[in-house]
């Protein structure tokens, strides 16, 4: 089931597309193209209703990156970026009053983000940046991770949702927002930038219509990175 963008990410993409417009007008124009390898670490969980009890699941994160820098307005440095990232998602439930039970499922995907990068600074030094845009992704495999006497747990009455035990994929193609903000060092031997990035799912893994019993099930991600970008054209 497709959901609604909300009225805050419809705006973001306007100014998005304003800066655009604005730059292409009045810009210095640059040429500056970049290629690189970035990684990292995801801090996972999910938006399930009804809702489950998580904690986050840690995975790795990392792939290639490209980037066009294609002009500098005023003081803010415009372009665009792409990467193409293996990423573990999934998500760890948590049982306190239950502490010999535990379910983890590790979600192995390749996303491809397309962020719009904005920077502040000088040329060759310190810049501050933010990225923002949609991504893609697409799951290549999971598994799933399970232990404890379930039966006993629910036995004593336990309000435990385990439905998604077991359950396969419905839905392997994923999309949704990201946006982050970081630091970026820029050298005659390269660049290196270290980001906080945020992932909000838009798509459900589950089918979600009357009949299914999850009526959402999305990817929720805090990724940590290190990137290092080299300099093809300036």
């Amino acid at each position: 089931m497709i959901r609604p963008i909300p009225h805050c990410l419809t705006l973001l993409g306007l100014l998005l597309l304003f800066i655009t417009s604005a730059t292409a007008q009045v810009g210095e124009q640059r040429h500056n193209l970049a290629i690189g390898v970035n990684g990292g670490l995801n801090m996972a969980s999910i938006s399930l209703t009804p809702s489950i009890k998580q904690v986050s699941k840690k995975g790795i994160n990392g792939g290639f990156t490209a980037r066009y820098i294609s002009e500098k307005y005023f003081k803010m440095i415009c372009g665009a970026q792409v990467e193409v990232n293996f990423a573990q998602r999934g998500w760890e439930e948590s049982y306190i009053d239950f502490p010999t039970l535990s379910y983890t499922r590790t979600m192995n995907y390749v996303e491809v983000p397309f962020l719009a990068h904005l920077a502040f600074g000088r040329d060759r030094g310190m810049q501050f940046f933010i990225h923002a845009g949609p991504q893609i992704a697409f799951l290549l495999s999971d598994s799933e991770s399970i232990s404890g006497n379930w039966e006993e747990a629910l036995s004593y009455g336990a309000n435990l949702t385990t439905e998604q035990h077991g359950k396969s994929i419905d839905n392997k193609f994923d999309y949704g927002i990201a946006a982050g903000a970081g630091l970026e060092l820029r050298t005659k031997a390269g660049n290196f930038l270290l980001e906080g990035r945020y992932y909000y799912g838009l798509a459900d893994f589950y089918n979600s219509t009357k009949k299914d019993y999850f009526a959402r099930s999305a990817h929720s991600i805090i990724t940590v990175k290190l990137a290092y970008l080299f300099d093809l054209t300036f």
